[in-house]
């Protein structure tokens, strides 16, 4: 394997690691651990806490698939392996 290979699998593992943490604080620690605390907090008539845990995680998750294409393109074209 190639330095630059290496390099690049590393990017990529990082970026992965970053994206899988910050949805799993966002469905695990704002919907479960956090909830109650965010629950004095409403949004649309709901308790911020439980809207995390129905809607709010979905949208993150959806959020995360977009950022995590983009900064993947950075990245595919930063280590010349992008698509034309």
């Amino acid at each position: 394997m190639k330095k630059n290979d290496h390099a690049y699998w590393k990017a990529t593992l990082r970026l992965l690691r970053i994206i899988l943490a910050l949805w799993l604080f966002v469905s695990i620690g704002l919907s479960i651990v956090i909830a109650p605390s965010l629950n004095v907090i409403k949004l649309g008539g709901y308790p911020l806490g439980f809207w995390f845990a129905q809607q709010g995680s979905i949208f993150i998750f959806i959020a995360l698939i977009f950022v995590y294409a983009y900064l993947m393109g950075r990245i595919d074209r930063k280590f010349d392996v992008h698509e034309n």
